[in-house]
């Protein structure tokens, strides 16, 4: 009889399904399921801003990388008809500004951040450094805080050298702010702690004078009333916020994280950290509002010299979405006497 060997049947393993999309965030980043993020060239931002756009300011500006290795830029502006009685160009306070966009969108090159840059230089008047950092999800927090230190680096050290023309000619560098606006007034707050704490953030000879917080982008797991109760069908919501932190804050972190809580369980005591004076913007109709002046009662009752604003009527991003508007001019106006005029005070 012959014999005959058996060869197991090969297996064909069935191809890998193609990824797909885990968190769409607006149409403008998409996370894939195997880590990949796509941002679409075409999307909102594309579209041009239904607010006012002024041409006619007398204000130039232009564009600086701040850091070499990552190739993160800065857009300075500075007003033109800023002159003394005698008509030499006046020193002006510099205000250095952090957009928004939940740390996952935005650049100073939005017409809208970019009308909010000639504006404040404009009417404070200032000199404005708007400043680009890395986004998230490719960059997740705290890159985006440690690149805003960047920036005060950048600047130190450029007031130090005399390297850059118009901060030599223009900027007033013992009156710097800090502004930011959304997340970016989360990476004020994270700058005026390293800063305030003394842990190796040294700018000599910049003096930073004070800190504007617009609508600060906090986050934590207990729902602050206006956050449990605030409209579904909103899109500046719950949702999108609590989808941008899951894609901004370390993978598997909360939102207790001290990146978007300042007073979570792992976050640091602020009660010793030195901090100007601080003028905080909330807006009526903000789902944050609570943890805002939830922010603004803590600071206080530890001495720290705060400041509040309510802007009734308005909600999150009102300065950016109506630079021109009547609340915006409100704001500039609260804005223009807390840098020119008297700070608040501490009770």
């Amino acid at each position: 009889m012959s014999s005959f060997s058996s060869c197991p049947a090969s297996s064909v393993s069935a191809p890998a399904p193609p990824p797909h999309v885990v968190e769409d965030c607006l149409g403008v980043v998409q996370l894939l399921s195997d880590g990949t993020v796509t941002r679409p060239t075409r999307s909102f931002l594309s579209d041009p801003p239904a607010h006012e756009i002024r041409r006619d300011l007398p204000v130039e500006w232009k564009d600086v990388v701040y850091d070499d290795s990552r190739g993160l830029r800065l857009r300075v502006y500075r007003p033109t008809t800023a002159t003394t009685k005698d008509g030499e160009k006046k020193n002006l306070p510099v205000v250095v500004y952090f957009h928004g966009g939940g740390f996952c969108i935005g650049s100073f090159e939005h017409p809208s951040f970019h009308e909010v840059g000639l504006r404040i230089a404009h009417d404070l008047p200032a000199v404005v450094l708007s400043a680009d950092y890395r986004l998230a999800p490719e960059h997740r927090l705290p890159a985006a805080q440690h690149d805003g230190e960047t920036v005060l680096s950048w600047l130190s050290g450029h007031a130090a050298s005399g390297a850059d023309p118009w901060l030599a000619e223009s900027a007033d560098l013992e009156r710097v702010f800090v502004w930011g606006d959304s997340c970016g007034g989360n990476m004020a707050h994270h700058v005026a702690v390293r800063h305030g704490s003394g842990c190796g953030l040294d700018i000599d000879p910049v003096r930073i004078a004070g800190y504007v917080l617009l609508c600060p982008y906090f986050g934590g797991e207990e729902r602050m009333a206006s956050e449990a109760s605030f409209p579904r069908d909103v899109l500046m919501g719950l949702a999108l916020f609590d989808q941008m932190w899951r894609l901004a804050l370390p993978a598997g972190a909360t939102r207790d994280h001290p990146a978007a809580n300042p007073f979570g369980p792992d976050s640091a005591p602020l009660d010793g950290v030195a901090l100007p004076p601080v003028l905080v913007a909330d807006a009526e109709k903000d789902l944050l509002r609570d943890r805002t002046a939830d922010y603004v009662a803590r600071l206080r009752a530890m001495g720290k010299p705060v400041e509040l604003v309510v802007f009734e009527g308005q909600g999150h991003g009102f300065f950016v979405y109506e630079p021109w508007g009547a609340a915006a001019d409100e704001l500039v106006r609260v804005v223009r006497r807390f840098v020119h005029g008297d700070p608040p005070a501490t009770s």
